[in-house]
């Protein structure tokens, strides 16, 4: 049950005026009033009932929360008083670092300018744009950077460089703007220059501070001036010092300066000397006075001419009979250039008398006599060994050594056992070998007239020394030596070829003087980098010998056997290391044995890239009755090719001299397939010349000739003739190349 009273008018009209939705001072009003209202109307009442004691309760209440409500409205006034008192305070302060930052940039002597984030102008001093003065009054808050570079750039005061329009220039201070940071020069008119530094804020906006560097620049010029008006004084005092005649013209043959020894050497007056004078009237008046001999005045005005790059040029001129001047004409970087004119009157009749004075020479041609002498049996001593050097790889031991891999050649086709196979392989190898060597015999005379080169590349060491090892061991085995090969994962940078020769040298000739004991070979790293050593059980070598022995032909005590060696081996070594850049150093002791070691360098940080197993080469598919013509005179020569052939298939006419071979050709009536002419040394023409008779019977044949000497005048010549070279020993692969493509019709 609610024992409340019961609304009455009043209370209710009470409720009615108090609306939550007015302020507090409102509903304080209005409270107080409705108090007010209740209380004369409870003094006035003569009703003591409970309804009224109850209004006059509920009055009382309210009188309550009016007062906590005016205490609460009080406190928030004093907070609210409060936040106005500390806004105004910051208000201020804002307002006094605003004058303060604008006091500070206005003292700032150059101008400046602050644009925010959205590139909106946000304050500047007094002197920004200053120097410009149509566009200075435009220079206000609020304008944006592009308005900004517009005026700028349509200003009268702003000097713009030729062929640049304004819009150009807007364009490119635009995109200066992008960069976070930018400082350039800016030229305005009446000789004033503006520096521009542009730097981005934190927040995103950008300043721009402007500085007037016109004293800076013309005080610079001044200096430059200065610098070239000395710089001009001191050549022209050196100009006129000199002894020579010197005359300087720009790129259009204008006359920039002469010195006064020019005029008196080529005997014009001074009036006719000025700046600017054409070349073409100078060179006309020295045709007039001086007489140039084979060249004239006209070769000089030609190379005067010249479109691009002028030579240097020398020539002589003379006035008179007694008047001889050296000159020299070069061109200068700016396509501009110097004739200098020397007097060598005195040097020619110096010489002159010298030719009609020979009997004053004796002593000297007698002096310079020895020394040709000692000069020409040096180069004899050079020619001499040369020629034994040429002759040990000469065509002597490549023709018995083609023959011997052609009959290898002829027998893989064979069916052999397995230990057969091998030695097969191992006698190919062996041969391999022997043909690298004359190759490097061959290669070393190229590279004393320096027409070798070397291709250095990535060469891993392991596979390296496990080929010789293999290439070795039948003469270690025979011998009864040891031989180690110590593994090595290294990778070296040299040419490979010239590397395994100067190594297999080393092995083979600590091989030769090693009777007992062993031969070891091993890589090592050292603080100069890898070093590959070859240390073998020998007798030694004594110290007046470690020179000598890298001599050609020099053999330490060994028979004079041609089974031991022609003593080139380290002779090889030698030129070979100096070739690729590496070092030979020899340590060795009597009784103890040598140790060579090959300086190689450091290590290659690249990798080799691996080499694929030699596989044998394919049998040519050829037709059944491919005919050849084989000519060579070297019977074992002949045999070997023709046995090779057969072996393949084809039916060969061999024959031992040209006229035996027109003679058979013309017996049979019958044009060969193809025609092998086997030359020697010297009968190279013979060959062609066969060819050439054989064309002109039978038309285009295919030809190829066989040959151990390497020139390029006789590879030339057989090109020319249709006749191609296969260099001795023959390489099998090729020739079977070649009978294929005469099958084919392509040979």
């Amino acid at each position: 049950m609610d024992d409340r009273p019961p609304l009455t008018e009043g209370t209710a009209n009470a409720r009615a005026l108090l609306d939550p939705a007015d302020s507090s001072e409102r509903q304080n009003a209005k409270l107080l009033r409705i108090v007010e209202v209740l209380m004369r109307r409870a003094e006035q009442g003569t009703d003591l009932s409970g309804a009224a004691y109850a209004q006059f309760e509920r009055a009382a209440m309210l009188e309550d929360q009016v007062r906590a409500r005016t205490r609460e409205l009080e406190a928030a006034l004093d907070l609210l008083n409060e936040s106005n008192a500390r806004l105004a305070q910051a208000s201020r302060q804002t307002e006094a670092a605003q004058r303060n930052l604008a006091d500070a940039i206005e003292t700032v002597q150059e101008g400046f300018g602050l644009f925010d984030a959205h590139d909106v102008l946000v304050m500047c001093n007094s002197r920004f744009s200053l120097g410009l003065a149509d566009v200075r009054p435009a220079m206000v808050p609020g304008l944006r950077f592009a308005d900004y570079v517009e005026l700028v750039s349509a200003s009268s005061e702003l000097s713009l460089p030729d062929g640049q329009t304004p819009q150009d220039w807007a364009i490119q201070r635009l995109r200066r703007h992008r960069d976070r940071s930018t400082n350039f020069t800016v030229a305005l008119s009446r000789d004033r220059w503006l520096q521009v530094s542009e730097h981005r804020t934190g927040d995103g906006g950008t300043v721009v501070v402007q500085t007037d560097v016109t004293d800076i620049i013309r005080a610079e010029r001044e200096a430059s001036g200065r610098l070239l008006d000395d710089q001009a004084r001191l050549v022209r005092a050196t100009l006129d010092h000199i002894d020579q005649g010197v005359c300087i013209f720009d790129a259009e043959g204008r006359m920039l300066g002469w010195n006064a020894r020019a005029t008196e050497l080529l005997s014009l007056s001074r009036a006719r000397f000025r700046t600017g004078l054409a070349f073409e009237d100078l060179a006309d008046r020295l045709s007039e006075q001086l007489r140039a001999g084979p060249f004239d005045s006209g070769d000089l005005r030609d190379w005067a001419r010249l479109p691009g790059n002028r030579p240097p040029l020398r020539f002589e001129i003379t006035r008179g009979a007694e008047l001889v001047l050296d000159a020299f004409a070069q061109e200068m970087p700016d396509r501009g250039f110097v004739i200098s004119f020397s007097d060598v009157s005195a040097e020619r009749r110096a010489i002159a008398g010298l030719s009609r004075a020979n009997e004053t020479l004796e002593a000297r041609v007698t002096e310079r006599t020895l020394e040709l002498g000692e000069a020409l049996a040096h180069a004899e001593r050079a020619n001499a060994t040369r020629s034994r050097f040429v002759a040990a790889a000469s065509h002597d031991l490549l023709q018995p050594l083609s023959a011997a891999k052609l009959f290898l050649a002829s027998m893989e086709d064979e069916p052999l056992n397995p230990r057969a196979l091998q030695a097969l392989g191992k006698t190919r190898s062996a041969l391999q070998s022997v043909e690298t060597i004359l190759d490097a015999l061959l290669d070393i005379s190229r590279l004393e007239s320096g027409r070798l080169t070397v291709r250095p590349q990535a060469v891993p060491l392991g596979p390296l020394l496990a080929r010789l090892a293999e290439e070795f061991a039948p003469v270690v085995a025979e011998r009864g030596l040891r031989l180690h090969m110590r593994p090595s994962a290294a990778v070296v940078h040299s040419d490979p070829i010239w590397l395994r020769r100067i190594l297999q040298n080393l092995i083979g000739n600590a091989l030769r003087y090693t009777s007992e004991g062993g031969v070891l070979v091993g890589i090592r790293h050292g603080a100069n980098g890898l070093r590959a050593e070859v240390i073998d059980t020998g007798p030694g070598i004594p110290e007046t010998e470690s020179e000598a022995i890298f001599r050609e032909f020099h053999r330490l005590n060994a028979r004079a056997s041609a089974s031991e060696g022609m003593g080139l081996g380290l002779a090889i070594v030698e030129r070979a290391s100096a070739l690729l850049g590496h070092a030979v150093t020899l340590d060795s002791r009597l009784g103890k044995g040598s140790r060579f070691v090959l300086h190689l360098g450091p290590p290659s940080q690249a990798l080799a890239l691996a080499q694929p197993a030699t596989e044998p080469a394919p049998r040519p598919d050829l037709p059944p009755d491919l005919i050849g013509l084989l000519v060579a005179e070297d019977g074992d020569m002949r045999r070997a090719l023709a046995h090779l052939l057969e072996g393949w298939g084809v039916s060969v006419l061999d024959v031992p001299d040209a006229a035996e071979a027109l003679a058979l050709i013309d017996e049979i009536g019958l044009a060969p397939d193809f025609v092998l002419i086997d030359a020697r040394a010297g009968t190279e023409d013979s060959g062609l010349a066969l060819m050439r008779d054989l064309r002109a019977r039978h038309g285009a044949l295919p030809a190829r000739l066989l040959t151990a000497t390497r020139t390029e005048a006789l590879r030339l010549r057989a090109r020319r003739e249709g006749v191609p070279l296969l260099y001795k020993p023959v390489d099998t692969v090729l020739l079977q190349r070649f009978i294929a493509d005469t099958a084919r019709g392509t040979g």
